[in-house]
Order: structure tokens, then sequence, then C-alpha cells
């Protein structure tokens, strides 16, 4: 492969003698990854029933490596939110982000959701997962993949940070900022991303990235934690950023990462982390896990409270007859009927006007006088918890047909209820609604979710 040549003389300052190792590994084949979404299924129960051949990633708990011609995202498993397809070292900064249940987590350059729904499925619905970003459209991907992965408990919003930061200083218990950067550890994977470094290289990022961890420092409260991350081996994208905050802000100070044998410390500052990809399979990255200090006497967060907390609204007929097909605890305080969509608040509090994109769990429609549940409901339930389902196995031709938005015939399959609304799984794992008929159903996937 042919670098940029001031890219591979930056490299040569960076590694020395390690440089030719560096630029062989650039012809070895990409590596292939997918993370088990540990809040659908445990590794040991997706290790049972995945059709893949695969390899566990040594540094990340719920992390593997697949054969190149793996097509994961052409399997119902995928549909079901089971996993999430990445690349092996970009499961590293999420994966050392220590998230709690009950945590307030902001990711905030979240786009399209790789490290988001492995944040938010630590935290097991308890707290919230507030995801940005400033791209609309971007953001929109991101929604998907959060509902797709079943995480109950998001606000999505697409808003200049600075925007976030007036609203939430102090805020939040965990930011991660996977900031946007010249991509150089992308080279081998998108050889086309060269050429936009030599038009866009490190010196015009550098600006971004320290203003946007200022940002996510500064909406962080005391005693909580940052996580700053790149895909880049630039010093100036990486270290100098990370000196830039502990120079302006005082009270933020590096911690150690957990560490893996095959990790580089950084250049300058050795408890940041490198991920090269020469040293481990992977395709590169940086990490910095940085606390703020709490002052005496500064709550710990736990108990923050924003103003205007909400009123319990009474709800239509049509939604207490579905919300009674439920056999999971529901907190009717954080109900929210906004014009004809109802949303499961992840708090009772209300927050501040933003672009969301979407605010809690989207429940589903009202319509007329009956209503109509969610994709995104579906995606976050477990079978138990609705009153009826249909079953189907992953090789049952009509899984692949109901996510393509057919008619299904399922008289020969068990259902608790013969008619009416009816949870659709293949094996244990929801993929969505149907209605069913003299054992027809009647198909509710979401169109814009289908198999094409």
């Amino acid at each position: 492969m042919n670098l940029p040549s001031a890219y591979e003389q930056e490299m040569k300052e960076l590694l020395g003698t390690e440089l030719e190792a560096y630029k062989k590994s650039l012809d070895l084949p990409v590596m292939q990854g997918l993370r088990v979404n540990s809040a659908k299924i445990t590794c040991e129960e997706f290790e049972a029933v995945s059709p893949f051949s695969m390899e566990k990633v040594p540094w990340i708990p719920n992390g593997y490596f697949l054969k190149e011609e793996e097509r994961a995202s052409r399997h119902p498993y995928y549909y079901a939110g089971l996993y999430y397809i990445q690349e092996p070292s970009a499961m590293t900064p999420a994966s050392r982000l220590p998230v709690e249940p009950g945590d307030y987590v902001l990711d905030l350059c979240a786009a399209p959701g790789g490290k988001a729904t492995e944040l938010g499925s630590r935290l097991g619905g308890e707290g919230l997962l507030f995801a940005n970003d400033i791209s609309s459209s971007r953001a929109k991907a991101l929604l998907k993949n959060l509902e797709m992965a079943g995480i109950p408990n998001i606000y999505v919003t697409s808003e200049d940070p600075e925007v976030l930061e007036r609203n939430f200083s102090g805020f939040f218990d965990k930011v991660l900022i996977d900031a946007p950067c010249s991509g150089e550890g992308m080279f081998h994977r998108e050889p086309r991303m060269m050429e936009y470094w030599k038009e866009r290289g490190p010196e015009a990022y550098v600006p971004i990235q320290k203003k946007l961890i200022l940002q996510g420092a500064g909406m962080l409260r005391g005693g909580g934690m940052l996580l700053y991350s790149t895909c880049t081996f630039s010093r100036k994208e990486d270290e100098e950023v990370i000196e830039y905050l502990l120079q302006n802000m005082p009270d933020m100070r590096l911690k150690e990462i957990l560490p893996y044998e095959g990790f580089a410390k950084g250049a300058g500052l050795e408890k940041c982390v490198r991920i090269f990809p020469h040293r481990m399979p992977g395709e590169g990255h940086f990490l910095a896990l940085l606390e703020k200090s709490q002052k005496t006497g500064e709550d710990s967060g736990r108990d923050r409270r924003r103003p205007g907390k909400r009123k319990p609204q009474k709800m239509p007929d049509c939604v207490e007859e579905f919300l009674s097909l439920l056999a999971c605890p529901i907190d009717r305080e954080r109900l929210k009927l906004d014009r004809d969509r109802l949303y499961l608040l992840p708090i009772r509090e209300e927050m501040p006007k933003l672009r969301y994109l979407r605010t809690g769990l989207y429940l589903g429609d009202l319509k007329k006088n009956r209503f109509e549940p969610s994709q995104a409901l579906a995606m976050a339930l477990k079978p138990e918890a609705f009153v009826s389902c249909i079953r189907l196995e992953p090789e049952d031709v009509r899984a692949v047909k109901y996510l393509k938005g057919e008619t299904l015939d399922v008289s020969d399959l068990p259902v608790t209820k013969q008619k009416g609304w009816q949870l659709i799984c293949v094996k244990d794992y929801p993929l969505g609604f149907g209605k069913l008929a003299g054992g027809v159903l009647k198909n509710k996937y979401y169109a814009g979710w289908r198999w094409q």
C-alpha cells in the first residue's frame, strides 16, 4: 500500500523501527467482527445458536472475529438485534468506559451507534443514554441501531454540542467522545481515506476535537468519567488534545485503562492507549480515560433532578387496552402522549427543548380509536412480557418472509391468543409485531427496516 509521504514520515517518527511491521500489516486481510448485544443474549447463549465461524476477541468480553466471507447482516438474528457488526478495535472505547446500570450517559458523537448500543446495553434499562450526532441523517441511522438493539431508555438528538453544554452542565455520570478525526486508522479498510487525508489532514480536525473535549468535560458531574477516542494515529489529534484538556480543566485527571497485552502506551502520556494493527488484530484506535474531581459537599449526581416534574397523563381506552397485553411493569408517570404518539420516558422529569429524534421508548400510535404498537417496542420486549408470541426457527423460510413484510400462514404454530396482536420472534428473540386472524398473520414489520 502506497502511503502519503507526509503521513509515512509522521508514522516513522511515532513508530521508529516498527514502521515496516506497520506497513506490512496494511497488506493483511481486513478484520471483520461482531459484538454480542448482552442486553438480549449472553455470549454463551449466542455461541450455542450462532451459525457463523467465529473466534473470540481477547480484549473485548462480548466481541468476536468473523471470517471475511461471513454475511452476518443477512440473518434473522441480525434483525433481532442480537449483535452489532463492528471492527474489533472500534469495540474498545465503549468497553473501557465503566458504565453501570442507573448511570446518566452521554455519547456526544454517537452515529452510527456502534459504541452507543454497547453503552445502552450495559445500562440494563436503568438510568438514561443520551445519544447525539450533529448530522441529522447520521442521527437517523443511530436511532435505528439503538432501537434495533432494544435500548429503551434513550434520548436521541441532532444538536450542536454547544447547545447541549448550555443545557446539561454537570449532568452526566459518564461521557464518551469518539471524535471526528482524519481517520488514519481507516486507511487499511478504506484506502480512499488517504485522498481525503491529503485534502483534510489532522490540522483540520484539531480545533473541533479540542472544542468537543472541553464541552464533554463541562457536561460531566464531579466524580464522573470521560472517555475520548479517535481512529487516527496523529499525536496532534490524540495526546495533544488530552494535554489541552488537562491544561484548561485542572479538575480532570487521566485514569488507567483496563489493560491488554497488545495495547501500546500513549506517546508522552503513558496512561493513554494506542492500538496499532501490527501489534494486535484490528485497524487502530486511540483511547484516553479521564475522571473529574468531586468538590467537597458536591452531589454525587445520583439524586439530581431537573425542574419541571411531569404530571401523569390520562390515557385513552385503546391505549389502556393495549397496555393490558404487557406483562411487564410500566411506570405510568413516565408515559407521555405527544399528539398521537405514545412514549415511555427514561426519567419522570422534563428535559429541555432540543432537536429530538426520540424521547424514550416509542410505544406506538393512536389511529382513530385504535392503538398500533411500534417496532421499537417489539425490539425492547422479551417474549414473556407479551400476552401472545409466535416463534419461528431461523431456518424457517417464514422468518425471512416476515422480515420482507409478507403475510404468513402460521396455522401450524402454537399461540396463546388465536386472534389479535402477536409478538413475532426468531426463537426467543423478538423481530416485530403482527396481527393474527384465522391462522393468517397480517404483517406489521416496520417497512423502513425490511429485508431487501
